[in-house]
């Protein structure tokens, strides 16, 4: 009797202990998977360069003549002057164009990893040297130096006339191939505040941040601006703000559900719907029609000797072929399991859908906003 009492007792404490995290929303997201702290971006970057040291792989110089010059102005800059007239057949330079992204933060001496892409009519940047490239940004100032050996993950031979390529072989990258120059200046935390942007914009999911927010940091820390900027105060100190920007972005938040939403791509037929997508009471008919156009090709020869020409003649055939409609019956509120087995039950291709899916919206029977890409 007693150890049933210290059962009883022991549960009753671990269902105490386990009621909080029971209540937690099954389908909470972490604040920083749902929104960014405005400011906070990577920035691109991009540069003009040469790779030399090809083995024989690099631009042809007689149709892209920016190599010439660019390999021209850098003896130059050099110290080393050619004759005049003279012409330079390059087989181991290629020009190239150099990007990179920037992350929020960057500071001088940081290395960036970089992507080398050939410009020119070059075969492979495979076993090239990039030469310092300086990398500039938006505004036309130099954030990054760019220097390397470029690796590329493709392979390719070629003899008798013969050739096979395996994946990219101009395109390469360069690990850690940037050093950062310059600082990006960042008002993070100005005024004492920053602002969450919302991924996308949703006045049900900003006012429950909000709410998240004030529950555990106290009333009017945040203030929703609009359906997707939160406004949030922080501490003046940058060791507290941190220490608080970081214990924000681990809170979990519940979002809305999502808006009803099918979106429709016309070029590949590719339909995607999500969850909330419903339909009311409707009957769906669809019919396939084929059409096959076709010609016998009919070749006559005249006797050997004979002074007649070959004629060659065509059949046209003309054939159409109706499979029976069928009608599907679906009843209101419909859910996308219902909805896809419907439309696989009258055997609809995605083409197909395409047009049902209008059709369906234009009727008011499907409950859900049509994207088209």
């Amino acid at each position: 009797m007693t150890n049933m009492r210290l059962n009883l007792k022991l549960i009753a404490v671990l269902a105490a202990l386990m009621g909080p995290m029971l209540s937690t929303p099954a389908h909470a997201e972490r604040l920083k998977d749902l929104a960014s702290f405005g400011g906070v971006r990577h920035n691109q970057l991009s540069g003009y360069g040469i790779v030399v040291g090809l083995d024989g792989t690099g631009d042809q110089t007689t149709q892209t003549p920016f190599t010439v010059q660019s390999i021209t102005a850098m003896l130059q800059q050099k110290g080393v002057s050619l004759p005049p007239g003279t012409q330079l057949q390059l087989k181991n330079v290629a020009a190239v164009m150099v990007t990179a992204s920037l992350p929020a933060f960057a500071q001088p001496g940081q290395t960036l990893d970089i992507t080398v892409s050939s410009m020119g009519n070059a075969k492979s940047l495979r076993g090239g040297t990039l030469i310092m490239t300086p990398l500039q940004g938006a505004d036309g100032q130099v954030y990054a130096m760019a220097q390397g050996n470029v690796l590329v993950g493709g392979a390719g031979a070629s003899a008798g006339g013969g050739s096979t390529q395996v994946n990219q072989l101009s395109v390469g990258r360069i690990s850690g191939g940037a050093t950062v120059e310059r600082a990006v200046a960042s008002n993070l935390g100005a005024d004492n505040q920053v602002k969450l942007e919302l991924n996308s914009t949703d006045f049900a999911t900003a006012s429950r941040v909000v709410e998240a927010i004030n529950d555990k940091f106290g009333p009017g820390i945040a203030t929703a601006l609009d359906g997707r900027v939160v406004r949030v105060r922080v501490p003046s100190s940058s060791d507290q703000r941190v220490a608080f920007l970081g214990t924000l972005e681990n809170m979990d938040v519940r979002p809305a559900d999502a808006a009803a939403k099918v979106i429709l791509n016309a070029r590949t037929g590719s339909i995607v719907m999500n969850r909330a997508v419903t339909l009311d009471t409707c009957a769906i008919s669809h019919g396939n029609l084929s059409v096959s156009i076709g010609a016998d090709t009919q070749v006559s020869q005249p006797p050997a000797g004979s002074r007649g020409a070959t004629a060659v003649t065509q059949n046209p055939s003309v054939s159409v072929k109706k499979d029976a409609g069928k009608v599907i019956m679906l009843n209101g509120g419909a859910s996308l399991a219902e909805v896809v087995k419907a439309m696989n039950a009258i055997g609809a291709t995605p083409q197909d859908l395409l047009a049902i899916l209008q059709a369906l919206k234009a009727a008011g029977a499907l409950r859900a906003e049509l994207e088209i890409i």
